[in-house]
């Protein structure tokens, strides 16, 4: 099996592209996964290579669970993690790119801006490699470069100076096809991502990258025991609710909630689909639904509003973020469910972004602009703080068997949540 770490120094150095190209060339035979919280590039790789992508996080799971996982989601013949951020960036949370490879003894394979610079490069490969001389670092691929010429100045130096590391290719500046493409998750043509990938790839010895592997005594052990509480099943009804609004949702999660209920059912808000009636508890997952764009689909759905408020008059809902903003009255001017006596404002910066701990030790993550009003935060309950049993604001509001927070987790390490019960 082929197993690869793609990371970078930072953001934005060209992590996305090559893992897009790297699926899109495996694409018959790959499992992704993506290592922090993110939603959005697991739905993108879903989007590149046709499988669902899993999430790796060792601050909500710990390590145990997290080889349990990537264990279990491992059954294709190659794995391709894509890292968040830069290489070490998060491992004061205990997870980053270089943790969870480290963890799970996956080689990572980085990517270099190369722009206006050679000898440099060196250099801070240096840096890299010395700071934590546990990493996993095996493979370097150089981006946003003019010529062979630059690329082979930078591959000689580091190839004089790290002999251990193997040069794989590099990635030409402004490719063609990126040069008029915004590459998101509105990019689903295909073609365009065939050709992008085609360009990424070009320069990069891939018989090279498939032989990029870690000591044999360090590849990692199969995982038997299963190091969470164990299922019991439940005879009950589970309607989730995953649309174009309501979309964050992880892979495991969903596997975990078919595990866990007899029967799960997913109901479309944009396509005005009702709770079905027999349902014991809905799910409402996170997403967007405070834009305007993302309230168009919704604000006309009467049928589903109606179902889910009937529902919330003897049943359970459990709502993450955007669900959380759909329970309550309203966003500013945009009319949401009522079904919570709260309301929310838009704001044009962040209030919440990274991992949090709630007061019952829940461990997860939050991004949100809105925020409850002065009167709406004097309902809610359960403090969210960066560190256990620290400072923050309430996160979370009830009403009978309805809960709704802003706080994203993973369930199968969280099995005492509300949805479970």
């Amino acid at each position: 099996m082929l197993s690869l770490c793609i990371s970078a120094t930072a953001s934005n150095q060209g992590k996305t592209i090559l893992t897009t190209a790297l699926l899109w060339y495996f694409r018959e035979s790959v499992q992704p996964f993506k290592i922090g919280p993110d939603f959005i590039d697991p739905q993108f790789h879903k989007i590149v290579c046709g499988t669902d992508s899993v999430n790796l996080d060792s601050f909500i799971m710990n390590e145990e669970q997290v080889k349990w996982l990537y264990d279990y989601y491992s059954n294709k013949q190659v794995n391709i993690l894509e890292g968040v951020m830069g290489f070490y960036d998060g491992d004061n949370k205990g997870c980053s790119a270089y943790s969870i490879s480290k963890l799970l003894n996956v080689p990572t394979i980085l990517l270099l801006d190369g722009g206006g610079s050679y000898i440099t490069i060196s250099a801070v490969l240096k840096g890299l490699l010395e700071y934590k001389p546990d990493n996993t670092i095996k493979g370097i691929v150089l981006n946003n470069l003019s010529s062979k010429m630059h690329y082979e100045l930078i591959k000689n130096q580091i190839e004089q100076d790290h002999p251990n590391i193997v040069v794989l290719g590099w990635i030409q500046k402004k490719l063609p096809a990126l040069s008029n493409t915004h590459l998101g998750l509105d990019l689903k043509d295909l073609s365009k991502i065939e050709q992008i990938s085609k360009e990424v790839l070009e320069h990069i010895d891939l018989e090279k990258l498939r032989r990029v592997r870690l000591p044999s005594h360090q590849q990692n052990q199969t995982q038997s025991q299963y190091p969470f509480p164990p299922i019991k099943k439940t005879d009950k009804k589970l309607a989730i609710v995953k649309d174009k609004n309501f979309s964050f949702l992880y892979h495991d999660n969903i596997n975990f909630l078919k595990e866990l209920f007899t029967k799960v059912v997913i109901v479309d808000s944009t396509k005005d689909e009702k709770i079905p009636s027999n349902t014991d508890i809905v799910y409402i997952c996170g997403g967007y639904v405070e834009t305007d764009k993302a309230y168009e689909r919704v604000k006309n759905s009467n049928n589903f509003k109606n179902s889910l408020i009937e529902h919330s008059k003897t049943k359970a809902i459990y709502a993450e973020c955007a669900g959380l903003l759909y329970l309550s009255k309203g966003v500013d001017e945009k009319n949401m469910s009522g079904i919570l006596d709260i309301e929310f404002t838009l704001d044009k910066r962040f209030n919440r972004l990274g991992y949090y701990y709630n007061e019952q030790g829940i461990k997860g993550h939050a991004f949100h602009y809105t925020k409850p009003t002065d009167e709406s935060l004097k309902k809610g309950f359960n403090i969210l703080s960066k560190t256990p049993n620290g400072k923050g604001n309430v996160s979370s509001w009830t009403k009978d068997k309805v809960l709704g927070t802003y706080l994203h987790t993973m369930f199968r390490a969280n099995y005492n949540l509300t949805i479970a019960s």
